[in-house]
């Protein structure tokens, strides 16, 4: 969990990273919790266009019921994030496979933050193409 430790104490950016951790779900969840940050979990193994991810990292982060699960929704409900998050997303290959283009695109908006917003960062666990260059946090 070294990464993400340093994450959560600030020494790294946070960001879009891939993250080979084996740690359970709920022990993420509890030193994400632990350190002060929110906490969000997407299993996107069986998801495999941008509609139903978008669809899935709404319910993880709990956005309001006006959230129109499109990438400008997705950015404008990103900003009004109460603290620092993180959002775990397990089997996100499926997309990176399905649909090249579209997980570009959730990145590029799940990455991009301005001064003054509250920290997102995005652990994407479990196989996926090689050629995202999206760093590892490991």
């Amino acid at each position: 969990m070294s990464g993400l430790a340093g994450v959560l104490a600030g020494r790294h950016d946070a960001g879009v990273h891939r993250w080979h951790s084996s740690l359970h779900v709920p022990d993420v969840q509890h030193a994400v919790e632990h350190a002060g940050w929110t906490f969000g979990y997407v299993d996107g193994v069986a998801l495999e266009s941008k509609k139903e991810v978008l669809g899935a990292i709404g319910e993880a982060l709990s956005f309001p019921d006006h959230y129109g699960g499109n990438l400008d929704a997705l950015r404008d409900c990103l900003r009004d994030l109460p603290k620092d998050t993180v959002l775990l997303w397990d089997g996100w290959g499926s997309l990176a496979r399905a649909k090249p283009e579209a997980f570009e695109r959730v990145c590029k908006v799940l990455g991009r933050q301005a001064d003054g917003e509250p920290a997102l960062e995005v652990l994407l666990r479990g196989p996926g193409p090689d050629d995202t260059g999206i760093e590892s946090l490991d």
